[in-house]
């Protein structure tokens, strides 16, 4: 009985194909020629995709490719990463157990807006490994932690140009 709480009825596959034309999460844009984003929190490229090819691997005599799945909804398990309100960093897994259960299959790890750039890149690795998520969902983690703390930092402002040549001589000559 406990095995049967931890497996989905349906395929991921048939759940991909019923909904990828319309989700809460879908953002389609005609102006950027068709352009499809995802708006969900487990999806680290916010790419509307299933799957992606990103390059062949050789078997003997067969080509096959290696894909990365980026739809958060759609897999069993699921990484994202995103801003905290303070400007932290939140992890969010979602876990294999309760799949039928969207509010008990969610687990969350927060970084306040004082760790460290480094800690927070450990920590969201050390996970990840550890709890048996995908290798390459573990780097774009890392990369988007780190897109997400470049943009909590303040921008600098830049400073007023200086005059140069005959502009500088002006300038000087007025003050005086």
């Amino acid at each position: 009985m406990a095995d049967l709480e931890h497996t989905s009825n349906v395929s991921q596959d048939l759940i991909w194909e019923i909904c990828r034309a319309n989700n809460a999460f879908l953002v389609k844009r005609k102006s950027a020629g068709g352009c499809q984003f995802s708006r969900d929190p487990l999806n680290l490229m916010n790419k509307h995709s299933r799957k992606v090819r990103l390059g062949f691997r050789w078997l003997q005599d067969a080509s096959t490719y290696i894909a990365s799945q980026y739809s958060g909804f759609i897999n069993n398990k699921a990484v994202g990463v995103q801003p905290e309100e303070n400007g932290g960093v939140q992890l969010m897994t979602k876990k294999t157990r309760h799949l039928n259960r969207p509010a008990a299959n969610r687990n969350e790890i927060l970084w306040g807006r004082n760790a460290s750039g480094p800690k927070i890149y450990k920590g969201i690795v050390n996970y990840t490994a550890k709890q048996g998520y995908r290798a390459d969902l573990r780097q774009e983690a890392v990369a988007r932690a780190s897109a997400v703390r470049q943009s909590q930092r303040p921008k600098k402002e830049d400073p007023e140009p200086k005059l140069r040549g005959s502009k500088a001589k002006k300038a000087e000559e007025k003050a005086l």
